[in-house]
């Protein structure tokens, strides 16, 4: 086997992002991986043909991310995104104006409730924007079409409505790129499409998503999967590949969780090989990190490689 010399990192002033990740891709440890990812990413997006999944769990939008993944949409690196709805709700309410603000996470909880203010780790957002997102959204449900739709469908018609430029899902629908969100009844908007739907129409079957997302994965000639945090957004991804007769050819993944408790966040990649989902030669790295951290690296040396 051969042995490449660690290299001891040189961070000079005002070195490029893309520079610094090469720089700590020729060392070790979580370094190495976050460049490695790049580059396995970089390699997706040269492939004009390549399709890119995008998976995007957790409540990113909430913490900063926002900008960063909605131009990742608009710049073409997706072409299908599956989410969690949280991260459509708090698009959602960015989008009519209701800002998410840094907190602490030492805060004292019954305080915060006292005073009508959601926590979420170090982020607080009050609560009126659960209640204006209710309005907002009855007034979109009562305009859809009457007709059954899939999640997918529901969340493009949605999309259109949405008054923001600069939202995820007002972008994805502009766009015509497919949003995914399998788990959409857990979440606000699922909660509130229940409240609208006790005294009105709205037929949106669950299901009916596997139809597209089992095309997408077929008719792909060539795949790769980028995967934030894990969760039900990547198993909906990678499910999809273990019915087809192709395996995604790459995958990048970020979390911070563990592959020990047999959870699928914190599974290898390579253990989907095992499953069809990934080929045995395809490309595969984990970065073990928070998202929020590395994202914006990655993002950040990417641009300045072109893309």
């Amino acid at each position: 086997m051969h042995h490449k010399k660690i290299n001891h990192i040189n961070v000079k002033k005002n070195i490029p992002v893309s520079k610094l990740i090469k720089e700590m891709q020729g060392a070790a440890f979580g370094g190495r991986r976050l460049g490695e990812a790049t580059d396995i990413l970089e390699e997706s997006l040269r492939d004009k043909e390549n399709v890119m999944f995008l998976g995007i769990a957790g409540a990113l939008v909430p913490a900063g991310m926002r900008q960063i993944l909605r131009d990742m949409i608009n710049d073409g690196w997706a072409n299908v995104v599956v989410t969690t709805g949280a991260n459509i709700v708090h698009d959602i309410m960015e989008a009519y104006g209701h800002s998410h603000s840094r907190g602490t996470e030492r805060a004292d909880d019954v305080k915060l409730r006292e005073q009508k203010i959601d926590r979420i780790y170090d982020v607080f957002l009050p609560n009126e924007a659960y209640e204006d997102l209710e309005k907002k959204l009855h007034k979109i449900f009562s305009t859809m079409p009457k007709k059954r739709m899939g999640v997918r469908e529901f969340l493009f018609e949605l999309g259109k409505k949405i008054p923001d430029k600069n939202s995820i899902l007002r972008t994805a629908a502009d766009k015509n790129i497919p949003v995914f969100c399998p788990g959409i009844a857990d979440s606000a908007i699922g909660f509130h499409a229940w409240s609208y739907m006790l005294e009105n129409e709205l037929n949106v079957d669950t299901f009916l998503d596997m139809n597209e997302m089992m095309d997408l994965t077929w008719g792909a000639k060539n795949s790769s999967i980028f995967i934030l945090g894990g969760g039900v957004p990547k198993d909906f991804i990678m499910q999809a590949m273990q019915f087809s007769p192709k395996q995604h050819s790459s995958a990048v993944q970020i979390t911070m969780d563990r592959p020990e408790h047999g959870g699928l966040s914190g599974a290898e990649l390579r253990e989907g090989i095992s499953w069809g989902k990934l080929s045995k030669n395809s490309k595969y790295c984990t970065v073990v990190a928070d998202v929020t951290i590395v994202l914006p690296f990655i993002v950040g040396a990417l641009k300045e490689r072109g893309f």
